[in-house]
This record gives structure tokens, sequence and C-alpha cells, in this order.
């Protein structure tokens, strides 16, 4: 145990001695209790920082091979191809699309159906009314009034409705018409139109004009003969949505495929985030660069990664032609890093599309294994291990705060009394030479005797 010495030089010298250094010297050896416990604080706290790493980067994984096992995930995504895009255009492809090859003709167009009238010079003054109806619904005519009595005004007047059309004014050289536009295209959305318009200056009626008639498309997709109300078609090929732009005499082809490119990326992103996670789990390992151990090195947490993670990489499997990673391209080196070879993965799913689904999605299957494991070590999971760790270091860690808190609670307690009573102590010793003096005073006093005389 640490000894302090009191430097005061002759007791009856009066100069006392230095009380908070001395206080220091005191305080400083409690406080060395306090050492080892923020040494292990600060290592687990070092022990945190790389677990919540290492939970990062397998969260990552475990999103990158999310998109492989989901059932909507990459592997459902499909692309589309048209053999003359000027006759049928994709939009898209969902999902729930199948690849297969179609064959659409198309013999008529979908049109909406509009009307005009005849051109009036810019700013006329009308008079009458317009009677709509819009296919089957109910007519509703429309008043022009003293105050909306120009094509702009009735048209304001006709969309303030909501009887479904559109109404415009369209000016040209000419002058200026009022456009009427159905608001549902095809057959349904046909336009009757009653005019009882007349120029109000001249009085001269004001005629109407169709533009279109409404009509449905008119297509064979796969030899069966279809109708759609739009010119995008969305219920001819499951899952595809198509624009026929212009009518055909001979079939166009329509090709669903497999996003083979896109599934071998997902795989590549999947390989590459994994080896960031085992690289990371094999310098944690290791020593740093000055030879010190890392903070996980020999940790119970870390070898259960590694036991685990190496263990998923050959467990599950698939069906058919697809039953190892090797076979998507993917192999495990031997310091637990994958490589991916692309070329062969491409190959697999061209050949082998629904084995190498089923290796990643079946029950049993690989990705549902590596899925499950990934969870077990989760730090998002209560069950996960790496937040068992952290949960278990963050108990540590508290009691660990709470002893170093009581502690220096029991210093800023000690130091209060031992400076007060160093301080009384110090007044005593100071005192002592003109206690001295008296005392050879009243010696004199009694005796006559003075030593200095």
């Amino acid at each position: 145990m640490a000894t302090i010495g009191l430097s005061f030089g002759s007791a009856t010298s009066g100069a006392g001695f230095d009380v908070a250094s001395t206080v220091s010297q005191i305080i400083a050896i409690q406080q060395a209790v306090e050492t080892p416990w923020k040494t292990q604080l600060t290592n687990l706290k070092s022990q945190d920082t790389e677990l919540s790493t290492l939970g990062t980067e397998l969260a990552t994984v475990a999103t990158d091979l999310q998109s492989l096992t989901d059932f909507e995930g990459v592997m459902a995504q499909k692309n589309g191809s048209s053999s003359d895009t000027s006759i049928v255009s994709l939009s898209s492809a969902s999902s729930s699309a199948v690849a297969g090859s179609h064959e659409i003709v198309v013999s008529q167009l979908a049109q909406t159906s509009s009307v005009y009238t005849q051109s009036l010079a810019s700013g006329t003054t009308i008079a009458g009314s317009i009677t709509i109806q819009v296919g089957s619904g109910t007519a509703q005519t429309i008043d022009v009034s003293d105050s909306q009595n120009t094509l702009s005004g009735l048209a304001a007047a006709i969309n303030s409705v909501g009887m479904g059309v559109t109404a415009s004014v369209i000016s040209d050289t000419n002058g200026q018409r009022l456009s009427i536009v159905s608001a549902t295209s095809g057959s349904a959305g046909q336009l009757t139109i009653a005019s009882n318009l007349t120029n109000a200056t001249s009085g001269s009626s004001i005629a109407t004009q169709v533009g279109h008639n409404g009509q449905d498309a008119q297509l064979t997709v796969d030899g069966i003969s279809m109708t759609s109300a739009s010119n995008t078609v969305t219920s001819a090929i499951p899952g595809v949505t198509f624009q026929i732009l212009s009518t055909s005499t001979s079939a166009v082809q329509v090709e669903i495929t497999n996003d083979t490119a896109s599934i071998a990326t997902a795989i590549n992103t999947f390989v590459t985030d994994y080896n960031k996670l085992a690289t990371e789990i094999n310098t944690q390992s290791g020593k740093d660069s000055s030879g010190n151990e890392e903070p996980l090195a020999g940790s119970r947490t870390l070898a259960l990664l590694q036991e685990q993670l190496t263990g998923a990489l050959v467990a599950g499997g698939g069906q058919g032609a697809v039953t190892s990673l090797s076979q998507l391209g993917i192999a495990v080196n031997q310091d637990g890093t994958l490589s991916f070879t692309q070329s062969t993965a491409l190959s697999a799913l061209n050949e082998n599309f629904a084995d190498a689904v089923a290796f990643f999605q079946n029950s049993g299957s690989f990705g549902v294994n590596l899925t499950s494991t990934l969870t077990g070590l989760s730090s998002t999971a209560t069950t996960g291990a790496i937040y068992l760790a952290l949960k278990e270091n963050s108990s540590q860690e508290s009691t660990l705060n709470d002893d170093i808190d009581d502690q220096e609670d029991r210093i800023a307690s000690q130091k209060t009394r031992l400076t007060t009573e160093l301080n009384n102590a110090n007044e005593i010793l100071q005192s002592i030479p003109s206690q001295l003096s008296e005392i050879d005073q009243m010696y004199a006093a009694i005796t006559g005797y003075n030593e200095k005389g």
C-alpha cells in the first residue's frame, strides 16, 4: 500500500505543511482503485463498437439475401421485348408474369370520343345551350349565362359540372373552337351532343362536328380475340403491360424472360457484402498492427459467428440441377470469404432457372437456412448472438459505472473531511512558535530568568 509523508521541517518552525498537496496524494491512492474498472469499461466499449459493426454487416448480408429469397424479389423480375416496337411497346413485366413467347395482332386501335364547334372570331359572344351525354350516362344541359357567354366561359361551365368530359378552347389562324373530349376512352365514352348554340351577334347557329368516335381496340393475343377500351393493355398477358401503337397485318412477337442479369448482380452484391463480414471476423480474430489483440479476439461471440456462418455455407441445399453454391459460381475460400464467377451463375440461371430459384427459396434450402442463421446471429433479433452480447456488455458497463460513481462519491466526501482535518492540524503546527514564546514569557515573569538576556 502506498504511504504519504508529511514534510514540514522542525515542529517548532511554524512552517506547517502543504495541505492541498497532501490531500491530492491521499485522493490519488483512492482513485487508483478505479483504474482496473475504467480499463475494463474501455475494453467493453471497444467490444461494443466492433459488435455493432458486425451487426450492421450481418444486417446488410441479410438484406442482400432477402432479395434472392423473397418470392416477389429479384428472382421474380422479368424482362420483355417486342419484335416491332412501332406496333407493340412493352411498358412493364411484373413479378407475376411468366416467362414465355406470345403473338399479338392489332386490327384496330382504341379511340377517345371528341366533338368540336366551328371556328369563331376571338371573343365572339354566344347564346343558347348544349346538351352532352357520355356513353349510356345521363344527358346534361349547360346553358350559356350572361357572365359566361364566350367559348372560354362555356368551357369553364362544362368543366365545373364534372360530367366526365374535358372542355377547352383551341385557337388557330381560323379563330377559336370549343373542343369537348370524353374522359372515358373506347366505345363506353362515346359522346352524344345536342347543340343549341348561336352567335349572339349574328343569330346564326354554331355547328358541331365529330372529331373521333369512341371505339375499342381490337387485337388477338396468341390467337384469342380481345377488345380493350385503351391502347394501354394490362390484362391480355398476366403481369405484362403493353401499348399498341398501330395496326398490323402480321403477328408481333413478344418475349417475356427471366431477368437473369439482375439476379447475377444481386448474387454478386451478396458475395461482396458477405466478404466484408468475413474479413471483419478474420480481423477481430487476430492482433492489430501494434501486436495488441483486437477487442473481440478470443470471445465466444466471435467464435459462434465463425462456426455458424461456416456451417451455413454448406448446410441446406436445393433440388434438381442446382444443389450447391459452386453450381451458381460461388466458391468458398480458405479464409472463409467467397469468390463469384458471373458467367457460371448466368449459365445455371439460363439452363435451370426453376432449380436455381428453389436453391434460394424452397423450404430447407440454402437461402432459407442461411437466413435463419443470420437472424440467430443478428443485433436486432432479441435472441441474436450479437444482441445478447451487447446486452451483457451493457449490464457490465452499468455495474462498472455505478462502482466508479460510488467510489467518486466516497472520495469527494473523504476529500472534504481530510481537508478540514489537515487544515486544523496545520493551524496547530503553525501556532506552536507563538505558544512557545508565550511560555518563555511566563517562565521569565515567574523566575526572572530570560534565556535571551
